[in-house]
């Protein structure tokens, strides 16, 4: 091998590169660790929601030392960031789907038009999209166009006042249709920036939030989020815009005056009570002050002085300007705490005692927020809502600064007079308020402003002018946001998938280390030392790319440890050949390698391609089973062509004698003389026998579909004792209508699914039905629960909702759709690539049969035991990845014995095809039964060890393993053989080829 120099360089440098990127987890995982730890002195088991406070008590421990420096200049808050991201099944969190309402957005553009084609075609619109996969706007301009003589310029539809800038009445459809597609746009945009600031509310690390396409479809990941329920009401809210009053900062100082001592005399009053009588009140709950200032005692700034509230402020606003005083951010929700008070309120002036005090966008330089006090009513109603916007752009002021301009329509245009007039009366501001967070506070320097046209200035980069035009815009046509598919995993239950995958990978990983020292001796050892760096690799690669570790991941790294051995078994297997013809060490170490690379390519690059498509159509954990596929597969190219062979070269250039075997492996399948092709047809009849069972089964008995391919609700319940499932049924039934409730791992835990209402959408259709789900299961449950704890998560969770599902029946039809269309673009990508590799229709066309034939056994498999089998067999996403997986395992087997043969029929030119064939098939046979069993012990410990999500997507894989290597011998050779036959021959030169050429 010529540059070992410098391969030993560069896997010596990445490996180190590796480790830096890994070096971040650690940090971050060692700082986590100490706040939990601080976290559970603080707060005891024996205080009342002692979960939920030592929650609050490590969040302020991390933001306290968050950039405190832990090493070589590398704070908390750098490394969180460059860790090695966890999803939500091993973190616990959210995942959804939010459909933005295009239907919505369309009305409004139309100003709520009532013209009966408008209304025909969206009601038409709203039918077809129950079963078509085609955008909402398409089926509605699709509608529209076919109702006679409607006109989309119509001035009862889009060619309102509103629109008359870029719509007239003279323009075609054609032309009125790019226009609209750009408003709906803009106005998605708009409502994905509003989601995006909300996030920020949630205080989770690492969020994840990106626009699915042109569909209106939103994703949001929040790892970690516990309050789930606050987080769904928060991303489905319509958006909040609003303008109001506000008073200066000198009008309340007194007051904060006031509220400062007032919290001071009654801190003071709290130090001089018993404890007992502070326990004996914080137990009953009837005083919620005293909670409150326990709360604030857990504080470092209340703990230093007299000043409850001054202590905890950052800076005083300006004089006579709205902002009143600016305040750390970890420290607004105990300001608002002590602002909402009674007994501080009623400090306040009569004529003030409707102030409502809301926070302005952090300063992220100085991780800040400015309070300011909004001059509220009775009824807390804004003088002007954001429904008056007609359009808001960032443009540039006289002086060439960065503004931002909005016009809006005549019924605010007159209220925004009035308002602009009286605030440059009184020298005041207007502050611009979205979802209770006030963007901007301008003040009104040129009198009233008549005509609804107005400018905000101020000291914006373009990036916030744009920003704030987007906000203008959320309020412009509101458009409701949907959850059509969501996913809620409790952190104890991803504790514990965590705790499962180390096992399996721990268990798997020995396995697979000792058997190739006990089958290729100290071959064997190198080739494990190759295995570990390629773990290594496979890690930093994951953190320095910034993807998230799943547990579907996790078993994608330990399949890629059970294959990856693959190419280290073909170059031993070839170099043990070569020893076998009698040539020199080195020489057949060179030729081992040289031989084996082909086939080695060729497996590699067919799995890829199964889990390229499996990562561009997959979401969520089964992107990242194709991630860490994908990568492993790159990263065991690596390591077994270049790391093993340094190893083993330079054991050979010392003159040393290597054995590629051990005293019990030595003479192990040689001389193998098994005439397969004389079996075929018996393996013909079998599989036969196994594929008519497997179509009855499957047009009878059908599959045990989950709800991302039918639509529904499903809960994963954990309960404090064993239950009955028959019994939870019934009970659920009578609620629901119709429920299924199947044990789910221990007797104690449940998988309840329902597809009541799973038409309907929002809030409080989902709070609805999660009521009902703890009312039914009441019985069951214990007596002292409570429904926020049975439903949100705490990290020592174990009664309770521990993880959920959601699928709308639109999205339902579009995951199954997808699926379909993956499973059969991978056959026909994986066709094509045979044809072009091997040159012959012949070849594809095995491989083809043998992956069919290996789809429809699992399926049928899976269709004829899923009634009677302990664990979930559910056929969903995760099985689709499954299939694709088997899929490419399958044609890695098939690809090997296909290259083996294309050798010996070049090398044997004379021989008939059969005994070729035949004489091919039994030279990999060492390697084939080799990496099956591994790949099976693999499989095997993350079966048994993986927890129970993953249960049914490992047995698909283990009976995809066996039937795939079934498959390789018995049906993609023989079929490829007996096409070969009727057709041409594979050699060179064209002979006949007899029956008799199917013997040795």
């Amino acid at each position: 091998m010529q540059n070992k120099g410098l391969i030993k360089v560069f896997a010596i440098l990445f490996g180190l590169v590796c480790l830096y990127q890994l070096s971040f987890t650690f940090l971050t995982n060692n700082v986590e660790s100490d706040a939990e730890e601080f976290a559970m002195q603080k707060v005891g088991e024996d205080v009342e929601n002692y979960s939920e406070l030592r929650d609050q008590a490590e969040a302020r421990y991390l933001d306290s030392i968050g950039d405190d420096e832990i090493i070589a200049g590398i704070t908390y808050d750098s490394a969180k960031d460059k860790e090695l991201n966890k999803g939500l099944d091993l973190k616990g969190g959210i995942n959804v789907i939010l459909q933005i309402s295009v239907r919505d957005i369309l009305s409004g553009l139309a100003n709520d038009s009532q013209d009966p084609a408008f209304r025909k075609a969206i009601a038409e619109a709203d039918k077809a999209q129950t079963d078509s996969q085609e955008n909402y706007v398409d089926l509605f301009f699709e509608a529209f166009n076919n109702i006679p003589n409607a006109k989309l310029a119509s001035p009862d539809v889009f060619a309102n006042k509103a629109l008359s800038s870029e719509i007239n009445f003279n323009m075609s459809n054609e032309e009125v249709e790019p226009i609209i597609r750009q408003k709906i746009d803009e106005s998605i945009t708009s409502a994905f920036e509003v989601l995006r600031k909300r996030i920020d509310k949630f205080g989770v690390t690492q969020p994840n939030i990106q626009r699915l396409g042109n569909s209106g479809r939103i994703l949001v990941e929040l790892p970690g989020a516990k309050d789930i329920s606050r987080v769904k009401n928060l991303l489905q809210s319509t958006a909040q815009l609003e303008f109001w009053h506000t008073y200066k900062s000198n009008e309340l100082g007194g007051f904060l005056v006031q509220a400062n001592n007032r919290l001071a005399e009654m801190k003071k009053s709290e130090e001089v009570t018993s404890e007992e009588e502070i326990d004996s009140a914080a137990t009953s709950g009837d005083n919620e002050i005293d909670d409150l200032l326990a709360d604030a005692e857990d504080s470092t700034s209340v703990e230093t002085g007299n000043n409850p509230l001054f202590d905890l402020m950052a800076s005083p606003g300006f004089q006579g300007g709205p902002v009143l005083a600016n305040f750390n951010v970890q420290d607004t929700a105990q300001v608002m705490d002590y602002l909402q008070m009674p007994q501080v309120r009623s400090l306040l002036p009569s004529e003030m005692r409707y102030a409502k005090f809301v926070w302005g966008v952090a300063d992220e330089d100085t991780e800040t927020a400015a309070l300011y006090a909004l001059k509220g009513n009775r009824n807390m109603e804004p003088p002007l809502s954001g429904g008056v916007i007609t359009d808001a752009q960032q443009t540039y002021d006289q002086l060439g600064r960065i503004a931002v301009s909005m016009q809006m329509d005549g019924t605010g245009a007159k209220i925004w007079e009035t308002m602009t007039g009286k605030a440059s009366a009184e020298q005041s501001q207007i502050a611009i308020v979205l979802d209770n967070i006030v963007y901007s506070a301008p003040g009104v320097s040129t009198g009233a402003i008549a005509g609804g046209r107005s400018e905000i200035t101020g000291d914006f980069t373009i990036t916030e002018g744009q920003d704030l035009a987007n906000v203008l815009r959320a309020g412009k046509l509101p458009a409701s946001a949907d959850i059509i598919q969501s996913e809620v995993v409790g952190p104890s239950l991803g504790q514990e998938a965590i705790d499962s995958g180390i096992m399996s990978f721990g268990i798997a990983l020995i396995l697979v280390l000792l058997w190739m020292i006990l089958y290729y001796g100290k071959a064997g050892v190198y080739a494990d030392i190759a295995l570990i760096v390629n773990i290594l690799f496979i890690f930093g690669i994951l953190a320095g790319l910034g993807a998230v570790l799943t547990l579907p991941g996790i078993a994608g790294i330990v399949l890629t440890i059970g294959m990856s051995v693959d190419a280290n078994v073909l170059i031993f297997e070839r170099i043990k050949e070569e020893l076998a013809k009698g040539k020199a060490q080195k020489e057949a170490i060179a030729d081992g390698f040289k031989n084996a690379l082909s086939s080695i390519l060729d497996a590699n690059i067919t799995t890829g391609l199964t889990g390229l498509i499996l990562f561009l159509l997959g979401t969520g954990p089964i992107k990242g089973f194709a991630t860490t596929l994908l990568i492993g597969i790159a990263t065991s190219l690596f390591t077994a062509i270049f790391i093993t062979r340094l190893f083993i070269d330079g054991y050979g250039t010392r003159g040393k004698s290597l054995d590629f075997s051990t005293s019990i492996t030595k003479n192990l399948f040689t001389n193998m003389n098994i005439d397969f092709l004389k079996k075929r047809k018996i393996a013909y009849i079998v599989s036969g026998i196994f594929i008519v069972l497997s179509l009855g089964s499957l047009l009878t008995q059908g599959l045990n579909e989950g709800v991302d391919f039918v639509g529904g609700r499903t809960y994963t319940v954990r309960f404090a004792d064993d239950v009955n499932p028959t019994a939870v049924e019934k009970d659920l039934t009578e609620v629901f209508g119709s429920a299924e409730a199947k044990t789910f791992g221990p007797d104690n835990q449940l998988k309840i699914t329902t597809k009541y209402k799973v038409d309907e959408e929002g809030a409080q259709v989902d709070e609805e039905i999660q009521r009902s789900l703890f009312d039914a299961l009441g019985s069951y449950l214990p007596a002292d629960i409570t429904y926020e704890e049975f439903v949100d998560g705490a990290d020592d969770k174990q009664v309770g909702v521990m993880q959920s599902m959601k699928v709308g029946a639109t999205i339902a039809d579009d995951i199954k759709n997808a699926s379909f269309w993956a499973v059969l673009g991978s056959l026909i990508v994986v066709f094509l690539y045979i044809l072009l590799r091997f040159r012959k229709w012949q070849f594809s066309l095995g491989a083809v049969a043998a992956v069919f034939h290996d789809v429809l056994v699992v399926l049928g498999i899976f269709s004829l035991l899923y009634k009677v089998m302990p664990f979930n067999m559910e056929i969903d996403q995760a099985f689709i990845a499954a299939i694709l997986t088997v899929i490419g395992y399958s044609l890695n087997d098939t690809v090997v014995v296909f290259d083996r043969i294309r050798e010996f029929v070049n090398e044997h030119s004379t021989w008939p095809l059969g005994k070729t064939v035949n004489a091919a098939l039994n030279s990999t046979l060492s390697r084939t039964l080799n990496t099956s069993l591994t790949t099976l012990v693999v499989l095997l410990a993350i079966f048994i060890f993986g927890g129970e999500s993953i249960r049914g997507f490992m047995f698909a894989l283990i009976i995809g393993v066996i039937v795939g290597t079934y498959s390789s011998l018995f049906i993609a050779t023989p079929v490829m053989f007996d096409s070969v036959k009727k057709k041409a021959s594979l050699e060179s030169k064209k002979e006949p080829v007899t029956e008799e050429a199917t013997t040795v």
